[in-house]
């Protein structure tokens, strides 16, 4: 039994009880075991369906191992690789999932019923993840599982694309039973690797300084990344993680990535056992994590999709930005060229009134900009950060004529006009906490603590999203808009809902981002046309679950620009350049107090979603003329930035990490822009060339602002030679933070 489309298949051997998913370049294999479960037998490079695999399924007998059972002393679960696996009969490691029932008992026992092989994939109920538009691009499996003394069936999606080297995974439960259930444990997925033979790398860091590449070797036990904050997936952690053979490198070697469509509490967990075997689990936080499941009622886990590389790093991320472009992001937007915009925040902050905001928007249309965003401080008594957020109605105090009028005028110039909206939050000081105080997530009797003087909205109830919905519905279809910037500022703590009930209260985290995204796909289905970048205090939430309604991001509060050449290419371990907001803020930078020359700026803000973020009314002539050539060169190349293969070619966070480029190439290979940027001047340096990626070898470019021409292989063999530009390219390489951007075509 098999199903196939031109590159992937899912071949079921009845006779093996042998499951083989194949992708473009990868194999997936797992069997059903003697005691009925699931199996683990193999995940790499492609290799052929045949009628067996027994050969690749061992339990040798080892000393000091519990068996399952009495006549069999070879069979153990600690011996053997598995799909899902529970806790409590001979696998000692860590589950991929646990229940608690009305006994006390936590052991289950999950054996295989049926299954069903399809073209197409579900959607997951009340959950973002990836997408097909017609059934001939993927292939899932379906496989039912059940528990026969509790009365539970589980079932297990596999989903294989068809363009993509990539597997998705997930989980459901449905309670059948009588009895009241406690599911405490539900991750997304589980692979038992054969060995242990590799670095595990991940994406952390902070407020301002977002997911920094960071590797450390396997060893045996634990090793892991979280969060725990409850309303965003954290600045702290990526809902991300790879596991790369030691050899690998961006460019050539093997390589698995993990990546969670998630946005709240996650876990993503290597454990290596002592006879080496790496355990990969990946779903929702089991910390604080309890839910309740009565006769009927069921419980889906977030998607995981996992990806195969063979051609390094830079190959796992390719295959994460195609997927996560085209079929993850939804809407018009997805595919649209994205307007120019300047933001008002660090313009203004919360200083202004209509006549500033429309001399930004005058300037904003001279320069060539095509958006004009109004950040905070535009609704109910909003002058400071200690007020009014949850009265989403204009201030008629600074905007005489509401947003409405606001937006009109600023249409009336040519221009799209944006809003800021941060709806999951709340002041005490408005009058939605005068009306509802029981609408905040609390403890009776405990002390409220706060962040940025704001509370948390409890958007696990529906009257809350209802209301909330309702006045941003007011906004939106009262005035032009074009664009909404949604923000988050707020971490969880006390963390109760007055709404749910104590047996239920440990699903608040799980209920909120339910809501989030229930009103978020409300909104973005009643106003398609609008584009909406998520934010949450900068990259807070720069996690797949938001792409499915945003399709981009603010990648950071950190505007810097030789800050953002981490955080930029940290974020493109996964996310494709459509997805990240990237603006030219002014000097000194108000994050660090850096100084870098607006040319600098705007070449490592190329590499995104463009835009600006400063007080353009105060520019000198010159700095406007310098603004005009960058939206010129950036409307130039914006599809080529937008839809091209992404390449990394020196690394902030290896080598010298003085020195950082990468590069986009487009998909027919006839142009490409490519940025290199050093930071601090060197004395005496040794000499320096640019090697480039992804061009034909055959084709040959020229480089807009030099005199010859260059094969393709050339640039990809020797390179660039940079001690050789002359001209204003060697002025450009003059002193610290500087900056060169090559932009080729074919002849």
């Amino acid at each position: 039994m098999s199903v196939r489309l031109n590159h992937a298949a899912i071949f079921f051997n009845e006779k093996t009880g042998e499951f083989h998913l194949q992708g473009r370049n990868f194999s997936y294999i797992f069997k059903i075991l003697k005691n009925n479960q699931l199996g683990h037998l193999y995940f790499g490079k492609k290799i052929h369906h045949r009628d067996s695999f027994s050969h690749l399924f061992t339990i040798s007998p080892r000393s000091n191992t519990t068996c399952q059972y009495e006549e069999d002393e070879s069979f153990s679960l600690e011996l053997i690789k598995q799909e899902y696996p529970s806790f409590g009969t001979t696998d000692f490691r860590e589950p991929a999932f646990q229940i608690i029932q009305e006994n006390g008992s936590r052991i289950t026992n999950f054996e295989y019923i049926k299954h069903k092989i399809f073209k197409g994939k579900p959607k997951l109920d009340g959950l973002p993840s990836t997408y097909t538009e017609n059934e001939d691009e993927a292939i899932t499996l379906e496989l039912v599982l059940y528990d026969h003394l509790i009365e539970t069936e589980l079932t297990l999606f596999y989903t294989v694309f068809d363009r993509f080297d990539a597997l998705t995974r997930s989980a459901k439960f449905v309670n059948k039973g009588n009895q009241r259930l406690s599911l405490t444990r539900a991750m997304s997925v589980n692979i038992d690797f054969f060995d242990s033979n590799f670095e595990m790398l991940h994406l952390s860091g902070a407020w301002a300084r977002e997911r920094h590449v960071k590797i450390r070797k396997l060893e045996q036990g634990i090793q892991s990344i979280s969060s725990t904050r409850g309303t965003a997936s954290s600045p702290h952690h990526n809902p991300f993680i790879a596991l790369k053979r030691p050899e690998t490198t961006e460019h050539q070697g093997e390589v698995f990535g993990f990546s969670l469509v998630y946005s709240g509490n996650f876990l993503a967990q290597v454990e290596v056992d002592h006879y080496g075997v790496s355990r990969v689990t990946m779903g929702i936080n089991p910390f604080d994590f309890n839910w309740l499941l009565k006769k009927n009622e069921s419980f889906q886990t977030p998607e995981a999709v996992i990806v195969y590389s063979d051609q390094g790093l830079n190959g796992m991320s390719q295959i994460y930005h195609e997927l996560y472009r085209t079929r993850l992001a939804r809407g018009p937007w997805r595919d649209k060229i994205r307007p120019i915009l300047i933001n008002t925040w660090e313009a203004t902050y919360f200083d202004f009134d209509e006549e500033k905001i429309l001399n930004i928007a005058k300037t904003a249309k001279e320069l060539g900009i095509e958006l004009v965003v109004l950040d905070d401080g535009w609704f109910g008594n909003r002058n400071d950060d200690k007020t009014s957020l949850g009265d989403w109605f204009p201030n008629k105090k600074k905007l005489p004529n509401g947003i409405s009028g606001l937006a009109k005028k600023i249409n009336d110039m040519g221009l799209k006009f944006g809003l800021w909206f941060e709806p999951e939050m709340i002041s005490k000081a408005s009058n939605l906490y005068k009306k509802h105080p029981d609408w905040l997530i609390q403890v009776p009797g405990r002390r409220l603590s706060h962040g940025r003087n704001q509370y948390i909205l409890d958007f696990s109830r529906k009257e809350v999203i209802e209301y909330i919905y309702s006045m941003i519905d007011n906004i939106l279809s009262d005035a032009p808009i074009s664009y909404i910037k949604w923000d988050m500022n707020r971490y969880m703590t006390e963390i109760g809902s007055l709404g749910l009930p104590p047996e239920r209260q440990g699903e608040l985290s799980h209920r909120y981002l339910l809501g989030l995204y229930s009103l978020l796909e409300k909104l973005t289905s009643k106003y398609p046309d609008i584009l909406f970048e998520s934010c949450a205090s900068g990259g807070g939430r720069f996690d797949p679950g938001m792409l499915y309604y945003a399709p981009q991001t603010w990648t950071s509060d950190n505007t810097d620009a030789v800050e953002r050449l981490k955080v930029q290419y940290g974020t493109s371990m996964v996310y494709p350049l459509s997805s990240m907001g990237a603006h030219v803020s002014g000097v000194p930078n108000h994050q660090v107090h850096r100084i870098t020359s607006l040319n600098t700026r705007a070449a490592v803000a190329y590499f995104g979603i463009f835009g600006y973020e400063f007080d353009i009314t105060k520019l000198s002539e010159r700095e406007k003329n310098i603004i005009r050539k960058q939206i010129d060169f950036y409307k130039k190349h914006q599809e080529l930035i937008q839809t091209g293969k992404f390449y990394r070619l020196l690394s902030p966070f290896t080598g010298t990490k003085n020195e950082v480029a990468w590069m986009v190439v487009s998909r027919d290979q006839k142009e490409a822009i490519a940025g290199y940027y050093r930071i601090l001047a060197e004395p005496l340096p040794g000499f320096k060339k640019l090697v480039l990626k992804g061009l034909n070898p055959d084709f040959e470019y020229k480089i807009e602002g030099l005199p010859q021409t260059y094969f393709g292989d050339e640039l990809m063999n020797f390179g660039i030679l940079l001690d050789e530009l002359g001209g204003n390219w060697k002025k450009e390489l003059t002193g610290d933070f500087v900056s060169l951007v090559f932009a080729l075509h074919t002849l």
